[in-house]
Order: structure tokens, then sequence, then C-alpha cells
């Protein structure tokens, strides 16, 4: 198996982008193809020890920067390292595609190189976060800030499927995040989505709260980008500030210090449960194709990790079982918007008809 990546993305890139490549080829069992300037890859390969280890350079002319707009690096700059790394999927060169730079451009980019899924309005980027027994499957986190019933009905479908053929969860619960449990509260892209998924087959659970999430008692929670990206975003800062104040606790008496000493197995897995480098990065789910986005500021354990989620993701076959899945749920794919319909309605606003005057479908 041959995975591309990024060997320019992410705050740390090439450095520690690079190294954790290398750890994966070592450990891993793959052939690794680093995407970039050429020369500034072999200038900072020249500090591994890669005799007789699976690694392979691809050119790429640019780079996308961190804080560069998505449509102007997809228009301008059509050979960096995130467009070239993508073709390589598209073209069956390489399995699978990570990185850890702009994420908007990833996902622009990604969406014209590899297109959506038959069935998908929009990818969305799904990611695990640590809880009291198993880790939660979370979509989505940032790709798409506005969204319809259907889009959310469609993160239920995909989010259900990787947390089945990647976490191993069978028959995964499935809840809606909203600020209540009561099918009244919510506001009115909650209380829709909520309608269309008791309809579905999945193991919809019901609308769930954020305190819902780290008990466990839920699989996969669903939500738009921007309610995703800020709990994504917070659980982050959290697990850093509760780190701290133990570090700072257990440190200021040498009583405690002795208990901390004792204690350093159960934190060392306790830090592990909480760091984000433990999961390596989050898959664009709904592209007709295996793309991963990890971290902004990924260490070499984070890569290693994604690459290690991006072949899995590729042996799982998880975009076959998503279009099973979707056809499955065919009662919510008849709501995608046909052009037949959307010319009718457009034919309607320029002659000024009524609804009276002619049924359509609800395009919802």
């Amino acid at each position: 198996m041959r995975i591309a990546v990024d060997a320019m993305g992410g705050d740390r890139a090439p450095q520690e982008i690079i190294a954790g490549a290398v750890e994966a080829a070592k450990v891993l069992n793959l052939q690794i193809i680093l995407v970039g300037i050429q020369e500034i890859i072999e200038e900072e390969l020249k500090k591994h020890n890669i005799r007789n280890l699976p690694v392979f350079i691809q050119p790429a002319a640019e780079v996308v920067e961190m804080g560069e707009s998505p449509s102007k690096a997809m228009r301008r700059k059509r050979e960096s390292s995130i467009a070239v790394g993508l073709r390589l999927v598209r073209d069956e060169r390489a399995q699978g595609f990570i990185s850890a730079g702009n994420s908007g451009a990833i996902m622009a980019i990604a969406m014209v190189t590899l297109k959506k899924l038959k069935g998908i309005d929009r990818p969305a980027i799904v990611t695990c976060l640590p809880t009291i027994k198993d880790p939660v499957t979370i979509l989505d986190v940032g790709g798409n800030v506005d969204c319809s019933p259907l889009h959310l009905a469609q993160f239920a479908i995909m989010g259900s499927v990787y947390s089945e053929k990647v976490m191993g969860r069978k028959r995964p619960r499935i809840g809606l995040l909203s600020n209540g449990e009561e099918e009244s509260k919510g506001n009115e892209l909650t209380r829709k989505t909520h309608e269309l998924l008791q309809t579905s087959p999945l193991n919809y659970i019901g609308p769930v709260e954020g305190r819902d999430i780290y008990p466990g008692e839920v699989d996969v929670v669903v939500c738009d980008g921007f309610v995703g990206n800020v709990v994504l975003k917070t659980s982050e800062s959290l697990a850093l500030a509760m780190t701290s104040i133990l570090r700072q606790e257990l440190t200021r008496t040498f009583l405690r210090k002795l208990g901390a000493w004792l204690c350093r197995g159960g934190l060392k897995n306790l830090k592990e449960r909480v760091d984000y480098s433990e999961y390596g990065g989050a898959p664009l789910l709904g592209i007709n194709g295996n793309c991963f986005i990890a971290h902004g500021s990924s260490c070499r354990k984070a890569i290693r990790n994604g690459i290690r989620l991006c072949a899995e993701f590729s042996e799982q076959k998880v975009n076959e079982h998503l279009l099973n899945e979707l056809d499955r749920n065919h009662e919510i794919q008849k709501l995608l918007p046909k052009k037949k319909l959307w010319k009718q309605l457009k034919e309607r606003i320029i002659t000024k008809e009524t609804p009276e005057d002619q049924e359509t479908e609800d395009p919802a």
C-alpha cells in the first residue's frame, strides 16, 4: 500500500512531517510518497536512515500557506503539494493522502480532484474524542458551517459507517447534538434533522446534549461544522488545561510528588487518552477517495498514527460500505435536490407563479 504525505503542510513541516512518515515506513509496512519541494525533502531525509526503506519523493513546485484563501489556492496553485498529492490518489498511484496543511484548501481541492461520492451533497470532516468508555466519532468538525437537514442526515450515515468499519462499533448509536434531549428543543435545523433520522434504518437514539458526549453513551455525534469545530477546539483546550492544572497540583508538596511518582503509570495512560496525536488525523468523508486531514501542529507521532489510520481506511474499503449504506437509506436520499426541480423553481420565480399554480416537491 502506498500513502502520499504532504511534506510541506503544517506548523512543524517539513521536519516533523518527514520524521513521522519515516517512522511509519519502518513500522507499518507501507510505501510512503513524500510530496513537496524536492530539494527541501532531500535535505531533511539526510537526517534519517532510510536505507532499504520504501520512501519516495514526488516533486511539487508550490506550497499552500496555512492562512491562505482555499479558493485562491485551488485556482492559482495547481502544482501545490496538496494538489499533487490528491492527484496521486485520483490516478491510483497512491491509496491515500494525508496533510497537516490548510484544511480549507485540502477540502476544496479534494472535492475538485477526487469528486464527491454519488449521493453525497457535502463531504464532512470526522474526528474522534476520548470518553470514559470508548472514543466517540463526531462530525462535521469544520468542513461545512452552514448545513441543511439533509446534510446532517448524510453525516449520520457516513459517521455510522466510519464508526463501524474503522472504530469497530457494532450498530453504532447515533446522536444529534442539540441543547436538550426533548424533541421540542433545538433550532429549526436540529428539529427537521431529527424528523429525517427517525425514518432511517440507522441506530438513531435521538437528540443528545454536550454533556452526553464524554460519558460514552453515544458512538456518533452529528452536528454542523460550526458547532463541531467549537466542540473540538474547546475539548482540546480543556484537555491541555486539565493536564496543566493536574501537573501544578501534583508538584506542590513533597508528598504529592511522591504520590504522583507512585501513580506515574496511570498518569501516563491518562495523557495518552487525551492526546490528539494518538488519533493522528481526521478523514474527509464523502469524497471519492481517501484523504486525511491532520492537526496543524501535528508532531511525528501524530503523522505516524494518521498514516496508519489512512491505510486502515483503505483496507476496510470504507467508501464501498458507505455507498451501500447510502443506498440502504434510500428514503433520505430521495430528498436530494433534482436539477429538474431547481429548473421548475427558477421558472416559477421568473413567471411569478404562486405555490397554488403548480405542485412541486419540498426542495429541502
